[in-house]
């Protein structure tokens, strides 16, 4: 007896083995998962049980352990060794005596090898093991007492066939397994499968493109881990990263990546996952331009994966390795023949088709070093190797290629053809802007036409064609503010179809980063875009661009107003003013020079904000900003004098121009002036139908000091007022006030997002409202005013598209926002406030309200009126 029950605690502790293995293996401790289970598969083979109860416990304790280990211990031999191992454990499972505990152990043996196929691009061969796992699992359920361990593994069954299903676009049936997955998970309590099941359908909203629902989900995953006191997935932290990078918020992405890195070092993590992650930060640092960064991350990751075996990664490190120092040499002047030489060797050498475009982007690379080089017959020669993209090429080889053959037909002096490439390249981005939807992916698109837009700007700019160049300024200037208000497709089908196109696109990528066959899933995803096409896709119903605008049109509805649009090339600014049927081109110096001087005010007047400042200090503070502004007004406004006169200005600026308060300035003190990121923008808006005045709704979010949260007081001022402020002011219920509303007067803490304005958010009762949010409304608020922070203020993007809340609300269709632009003291704010609605209820236009509140004291009232007004 005594040894019978050494053997049971045995058999005991090799079961619990398994259980922190699993666990661990869920939380991608790879290491960690095989080091327990071979513990537990050895305690298991230390033992011989001869008492028949205790034989079978034992018996099904070593499949259990064995089985587990084959699918993991395939990580680093290979799905071959993997599978190999699964079919030994089958052979043991059919010694099993109990008919129920056979069809558990066999659905296990299934699952394991239905992942083995999925990971190694098997995806139609893994299904229908999911399929059959299931069904055993179900007759085991069907047959015998329903216990939390046999849901468990039916939760990650549907979790793991859900997760194929959507790879192979199957969004509908990856959606239903997934949410099926969380809902037994949650009923059963399981909270840990149901933080998997969350994670799941995260990675589901980003592989159709939704990357705001895929973060929510990815939070509340992670809420759920912590919660139950559970180690967060890294892979969750990774695939986060992935999602911020595809919303542009490449700042965001690194930080997070950084987190995961530090936990991957920890635990010395498995090699492929840190090299993953490693790669995922180098472009991180590269898009944020820390090219230090960028290089080191893009060594260490380079040299894992080689020793990982992954020629993919390999690949694509050294490319990012060779864009830092292409930009580092383009960018000094100092293009050395060694680097060119370097790139084309690195392309010679990747294997094609499989890594035909790395090899073409390493090319252009090339290309491009030549051409500044002035070897522009080696530039043509290598340029000719660079293949025509294809029908999925991404978006970043369009660009380049286009910006590549530009630049070339500048150096042969081919001014025209450079401009019809520059005018090809940003159709292209208008392309993949209309199919993604919208807003979607505006932030992480618009990276890839800045350069084309500053050297058209240039090329035009040097022949100084003022209404060619307002044109051209219109054409890239123009790409987000051009959308109409983003609508949901009302054909359900349709809407089906567009999510597996573009699923299927990002499993075509997968596959060919790992080598695998691309044939089924391509036929797939030209069945699904044909159908798409038939249904109605073909239309570009999502986004519908409207025409950029012409000269005639904004003359037309300036009237007696006056246009300015700032633009930049190199460190020359440059006017473009419109009065009347007039149109001038003004030289204004320094770019450089204007924007130091923008920073410095805006910095001044930041420190002016507190409420109550020291006298001397207030003083000191005082003179400085004036002496910013006047700076700012004699190069700005002092030349553009006879042209503009006293009518009231619509400002398209430039640059660091977006942060200047305009009337803080003393040619502008008093003078109603909107600002707008393009004069499409405020065409749009201005030409907007105003259609019934809807209902003014002041809202109040926690923490505000007293006079700014004051919205009693701003109520007085209208006839009706929705007063929203404590638990009321929650993101639904203000979200539903919001719908149609006339005037939204919004008093709360924000956050600025520079990366992305879609990200950017206010803090309400219940946690933060998102612009995205708001631009999912039908009928967003005509007019909104951001009183407690500065959420206009800019921190400009390539091809001169502003972001901030302020922004993402114009683009989402409301007509005009008054926002501060640096920050602003409480008691200034609430008496700027107080006379703006004031004005405004007594009848006064925005501008003509906002100019007068202003003009009571410019320093500490840094607001803009922002759309049209």
């Amino acid at each position: 007896m005594t040894v019978a029950r050494d053997e049971t605690a045995v058999i005991r502790e090799a079961r619990e083995l398994h259980r922190r293995g699993v666990d661990a293996s869920c939380a991608g401790r790879h290491r960690d998962a095989v080091r327990l289970l071979r513990r537990g598969q050895s305690l298991a083979d230390a033992v011989d049980p001869t008492d028949p109860a205790t034989r079978a416990e034992w018996h099904v304790t070593r499949i259990r352990l064995s089985s587990t280990l084959a699918a993991l211990e395939a990580e680093t031999s290979g799905p071959a060794a993997g599978l190999d191992g699964l079919a030994r454990v089958r052979l043991l499972v059919e010694d099993v005596a109990d008919p129920l505990v056979k069809d558990e152990l066999r659905g296990g043996v299934e699952h394991n090898r239905g992942l083995l196929l999925l990971n190694a691009g098997l995806i139609e061969d893994a299904i229908p093991l999911f399929d059959s796992a299931l069904e055993n699992y179900e007759r085991r359920l069907a047959s015998g007492e329903p216990t939390p361990a046999l849901f468990e593994l039916i939760v990650k069954s549907l979790w793991s066939r859900g997760t194929a299903h959507t790879r192979l676009g199957s969004i509908a049936q990856g959606r239903q397994d997934l949410t099926r997955a969380l809902a037994l998970a949650t009923e059963h309590g399981l909270p840990s499968r149901a933080a998997d099941a969350s994670f799941a359908l995260g990675l589901l909203e980003l592989r159709v493109g939704d990357v705001p629902a895929s973060l929510r989900r990815y939070e509340a995953s992670e809420r759920s881990y912590r919660e139950e006191g559970l180690d967060v997935p890294v892979l969750l932290g990774l695939h986060r990263g992935q999602a911020l990078m595809a919303a542009g918020l490449a700042d965001e992405a690194g930080s997070q990546l950084d987190t995961v890195l530090t936990l991957l070092r920890a635990e010395r993590g498995v090699p492929r996952y840190l090299g993953n992650v490693e790669l995922y930060r180098a472009a991180a640092a590269y898009m944020t331009d820390d090219l230090d960064l960028a290089r080191a991350m893009a060594s260490s990751a380079r040299q894992r994966m080689r020793r990982w075996g992954c020629e993919t990664c390999v690949a694509n490190a050294t490319l990012i390795g060779l864009r830092v120092d292409t930009r580092l040499a383009l960018r000094s002047g100092r293009v050395s023949r060694s680097l060119s030489r370097r790139a084309v060797d690195f392309a010679d050498s990747l294997p094609v088709p499989r890594l035909a475009e790395q090899a073409a982007l390493a090319r252009m690379l090339a290309a491009r070093l030549e051409i500044r080089r002035g070897d522009v017959g080696a530039a043509e020669a290598i340029l000719d190797r660079v293949p025509r993209p294809g029908k999925l090429a991404p978006i970043d080889y369009r660009m380049l290629r286009r910006l590549c053959r530009a630049e070339l037909a500048v150096a042969r002096g081919r001014r025209g053809v450079a401009l019809a490439e520059i005018r090809a390249g940003l159709t292209d981005l208008d392309h993949v802007r209309d199919r993604m939807g919208g807003l979607d992916l505006l932030s992480g698109t618009a990276l890839h036409g800045r350069e084309l837009a500053e050297l058209a700007v240039r090329l035009v700019l040097d022949g100084g064609n003022a209404r060619r160049l307002f044109s051209w300024l219109e054409r890239t200037r123009a790409q987000t503010y051009r959308y109409e208000a983003l609508t949901r497709v009302d054909n359900p089908e349709l809407a089906e179809r567009i999510a597996e196109v573009r699923s299927l696109t990002q499993s075509i990528h997968q596959a060919e980063h790992d080598g695998h066959s691309t044939a089924a899933l391509r036929a797939r995803r030209t069945e699904r875009l044909r159908e798409a096409n038939r249904l109605g896709w073909h239309t570009g119903r999502w986004g519908r661009p409207r025409p950029v605008a012409g000269l005639t049109d904004v003359v037309a509805r300036l009237g007696d107003r006056a246009l300015v649009s700032f633009a930049a090339s190199e460190d020359d600014l440059v006017a473009v003013v419109v009065v009347g049927s007039d149109v001038r081109l003004a030289r204004l110096g320094s770019a450089e020079r204007a924007a130091e001087s923008a920073r410095m005010l805006n910095a001044d007047l930041n420190a002016l904000a507190p409420d109550h400042l020291p006298e001397p200090l207030l003083r000191v503070m005082s003179v400085s900003a004036r002496k910013q502004a006047d700076r700012l007004d004699a190069q700005l406004f002092a030349p553009l004098a006879e042209l503009i006169g006293e009518r009231e200005l619509v400002v398209v600026p430039t640059g660091a121009l977006y942060a200047v308060p305009w009337g803080v300035l003393p040619t502008l003190r008093g003078r109603p002036t909107v600002v707008a990121p393009s004069a499409t923008a405020w065409l749009a808006a201005d030409r907007a139908e105003g259609g019934p005045a809807g209902r003014t709704v002041l809202v109040r979010g926690p923490g505000l000091p007293a006079a700014v949260g004051e919205i009693d007081k701003l109520g007085a001022h209208y006839a009706t007022a929705a007063l929203m402020s404590g638990r009321q002011a929650s993101v639904a219920t203000v979200l539903e006030a919001l719908a149609g509303a006339g005037i939204a007067h919004l008093a709360a803490h924000g956050v600025h997002e520079p990366e992305n304005a879609l990200f950017s958010r206010l803090e309400l009762s219940d946690g933060p409202l998102y612009a995205h949010e708001m631009a999912g409304l039908a009928h967003p608020p005509r007019q909104v005013v951001l009183a407690a922070c500065e959420l206009a203020l800019n921190r400009i993007r390539p091809g001169d598209e502003p972001l901030g809340f302020a922004s993402a609300l114009l683009a989402s269709g409301s007509q005009m926002v008054v926002a501060p632009l640096s920050r602003v003291g409480d008691q200034a704010c609430a008496a700027a406030m107080d006379d703006y609605h004031r004005s405004l209820a007594a009848g006064a236009r925005p501008a003509v309200a906002l100019a007068d509140a202003i003009a009571v004291d410019p320093l500490r009232r840094p607001f803009v009126c922002l759309g049209s007004g």
